[in-house]
């Protein structure tokens, strides 16, 4: 019986794949069982969390409609599952993170611990962006086209909350660029020089972006033009100091030479 009880563990101390199928489908159960009750949870609140964005264009004078039965019901559970995934991401940051980490060296652990730390950091700082600076200014340019003609605004619930969710997750996805590329400096995939060398062409990349998500005014766009321009060069910034770091490492005589001169 004990070894049967002991056979999902090799005579080198390392797991079987038995062992690592039973503790994946373990993990895996409990994100699911957070997740759902993470999206009952945000359910019993979906009338406030609507409430909270539609207030944002009830200032600009945006009425709210919805053209079929179910079409709310739908919002209810999309900002629902959204809420399960953002209230649970520790959770299952935790799960993968601790499901991987017996395969990765200290260094490793440490770095991807790091990262998702910062990430979560950056989404957050860019979701806040995009709530109080980036939509209440396109939602007044928007509506500032009903004072040129005799049209209401009516709009559709479902479109207007999706338009919103695309918005902050585009923001959110733009303010990850410092941590992917100290992630990529690091792996060696990418080299400071190669971003100081592509700067001309990254900011007329980065104001098309801005004038693809963002209406068609001048304002609008340098406000989100300058900021992802400023996370350009912090990504520089950021690259350059993990490459010294990884020289002096690699070389730590070098520095100490120099020093002696």
């Amino acid at each position: 019986m004990k070894k049967n009880k002991a056979a999902a563990v090799e005579d080198d101390g390392s797991m079987s794949l038995s062992g690592h199928l039973r503790e994946l489908r373990n993990r895996v159960a409990v994100c699911v069982v957070v997740l759902v009750l993470g999206f009952f949870g945000c359910l019993s609140i979906a009338g406030k969390l609507v409430t909270m964005l539609t207030d944002l264009g009830t200032a600009y004078q945006y009425n709210y409609v919805y053209i079929a039965p179910q079409e709310l019901l739908l919002v209810y559970f999309n900002l629902a599952l959204i809420g399960a995934v953002v209230i649970t991401f520790p959770v299952l940051a935790y799960e993968a993170y601790a499901f991987c980490s017996p395969g990765l060296s200290r260094k490793e652990r440490t770095s991807i611990a790091l990262a998702l730390l910062a990430g979560t950091l950056f989404f957050v700082i860019g979701v806040a962006f995009a709530r109080f600076i980036s939509v209440p200014f396109m939602l007044r340019f928007l509506i500032g086209f009903t004072t040129e003609v005799e049209v209401s605004a009516s709009i559709s619930i479902q479109e207007y909350v999706g338009f919103l969710m695309t918005v902050f997750l585009i923001f959110g996805a733009v303010f990850e660029l410092p941590v992917i590329s100290v992630l990529l400096t690091s792996l060696g995939v990418l080299r400071a020089e190669w971003l100081m060398k592509g700067r001309r062409v990254m900011i007329v990349l980065i104001f098309v972006l801005a004038a693809i998500i963002t209406p068609p005014d001048i304002v609008s766009q340098i406000m989100v033009a300058v900021p992802m321009i400023g996370l350009y060069e912090l990504s520089i910034l950021l690259s350059r100091l993990v490459m010294k770091a990884k020289k002096k490492k690699a070389d730590p005589d070098e520095d100490e030479d120099e020093e002696d001169e």
